[in-house]
């Protein structure tokens, strides 16, 4: 079978498996929390994209690895962490509601640039490019988007409430 065929196949049931963690597991759990409860799961989660600027290190990937594809997918993922941190610790501010609709936005943007870059230089049909990275592609941005979507249904659902303001009395 050709490597292309194995990597669809890879992407393909990784999005099956994940979409049924997602379906039976990670959404009942997460509609049971307030919005910002359930945002703060997802947004530690994305926190650890850090790790696509493996992306960028020959010895993990090969150093032919295109640099259009590589250096575009490490350091969109280093910016989708710093976003998510962001918004994480922001969370109670309408300015954490915010980041947390740009971390989301630009999040799921930079994971499907990244899928149609990877495209574009060909890295299914050339095996070994990825390296240890191909498991980052074929099991963990399927996850990343699934809870991407997650994130965006809790924002369009409810609002992440701002904490109160304080009122002062004149005596």
């Amino acid at each position: 079978m050709s490597s292309l065929a194995l990597f669809g196949i890879s992407v393909a049931l990784s999005f099956t498996a994940w979409g049924a963690v997602a379906s039976y597991y990670l959404w009942p759990a997460l509609r049971q929390r307030s919005a910002e409860e359930a945002l703060k799961a997802i947004l530690l989660l994305h926190g650890f994209r850090f790790v696509g600027l493996a992306f960028a290190i020959p010895g993990v990937v090969s150093a032919e690895l295109p640099a259009a594809f590589a250096l575009p997918a490490a350091y969109g993922d280093l910016a989708a962490a710093v976003l998510a941190l962001a918004a994480f610790g922001a969370l109670r501010t309408r300015a954490g509601t915010a980041l947390t609709w740009v971390f989301n936005i630009f999040g799921a943007a930079d994971l499907l640039l990244a899928f149609y870059q990877g495209s574009r230089t060909g890295l299914a049909d050339t095996p070994g490019l990825l390296g240890s990275c191909y498991f980052l592609v074929t099991a963990a941005v399927p996850l990343l988007l699934i809870t991407h979507g997650l994130a965006i249904r809790i924002l369009l659902q409810s609002r992440v409430p701002a904490p109160a303001q304080a009122k002062f009395s004149a005596a």
